[in-house]
């Protein structure tokens, strides 16, 4: 792949920059956990929730270990700073969350769902090694 057409070239230097800050100040807190389940709190350092000046957000890590030998987690990413909903801020939804796999979840094979207004999305993470 040509170096000058990733996905980093098409977005914009200021952009760039804010998503640089906001994963610089990630942080996350676990909240909850079952033998199938974890809650992260998601912590960034210019969003929150509004009510509370809270959490920006949440993980939800769900494992399905019921005898699957080609495990796969599900993961459900919900920001709650309307903020991160406006479609402005797609690329920096798509970096965090990015960045929040591969922090809690790793290599696994993931099914991702993020809910943030108009930058809601699903994804798939295969570890095909």
């Amino acid at each position: 792949m040509d170096k000058n057409n990733t996905v980093e070239n098409f977005i914009r230097p200021e952009m760039q920059d804010i998503i640089q800050a906001e994963l610089n100040g990630l942080s996350f807190t676990k909240n909850f956990r079952s033998s199938s389940a974890e809650e992260w709190y998601i912590f960034l350092p210019h969003y929150h929730e509004p009510k509370t000046g809270g959490a920006a957000g949440k993980a939800i890590i769900q494992y399905d270990l019921f005898g699957n030998k080609d495990v796969f987690i599900n993961t459900t990413i919900i920001f709650d700073d309307p903020k991160l909903h406006d479609s402005e801020l797609h690329y920096l939804v798509y970096s965090i969350a990015e960045e929040l796999i591969n922090r809690l979840v790793g290599y696994a094979d993931t099914l991702l769902v993020v809910h943030a207004g108009e930058n809601s999305y699903h994804a798939e993470y295969i570890n095909n090694e």
